[in-house]
């Protein structure tokens, strides 16, 4: 399997399409769970940086923009995290996912990126910690679940790349 550095690594439209399944769209701003405003696809902020305030609306196809921008930025600070550790395509798929979902400071902090960094990197092991990212304000929930196995089963190289 071929592995490329994280680092450069780019989110590519088939991951945002992914992402945007797993998030699903809602029009008008709502809170996700954690006591975070989002709207669209789960975006936090408007493109000019304000943040999504309770009543925020957004079209469609701004959604799509908000989430690709959002996801770009949420990975290239993850993939700074990771370094020149090596991925496979489906281990950066999973990840960008899981970063765009938890945040890139949360994911940087992560057992998952401590496991990566190791020598030589488990990645089996950060693998299976995409499993444990099932809560959200201090509850599991069944979606959450849902995503996180379909992600494990992208990262372990059992899912469509």
């Amino acid at each position: 399997m071929k592995r490329t550095p994280a680092i450069l690594i780019t989110v590519s439209a088939l991951t945002v399409s992914g992402i945007a399944v797993h998030e699903g769209y809602r029009s008008r701003a709502y809170d996700d769970g954690a006591g975070v405003q989002t709207v669209g696809f789960g975006s936090t902020a408007h493109p000019d940086g304000r943040p999504v305030k309770p009543g925020d609306t957004v079209t469609p196809e701004r959604a799509v923009v908000m989430l690709a921008r959002d996801a770009d930025r949420i990975w290239r600070e993850a993939a700074a995290c990771i370094g020149e550790v090596p991925l496979s395509p489906g281990e950066a798929t999973a990840f960008q996912s899981l970063a765009y979902n938890i945040g890139s400071a949360a994911f940087c902090r992560s057992t998952l990126v401590k496991k990566l960094k190791q020598t030589p990197p488990d990645y089996a092991g950060a693998c299976r910690e995409i499993l444990r990212w099932t809560r959200a304000g201090g509850v599991e929930l069944a979606g959450l679940k849902k995503r996180r196995e379909a992600e494990y089963r992208q990262c372990i190289g059992e899912a469509a790349q």
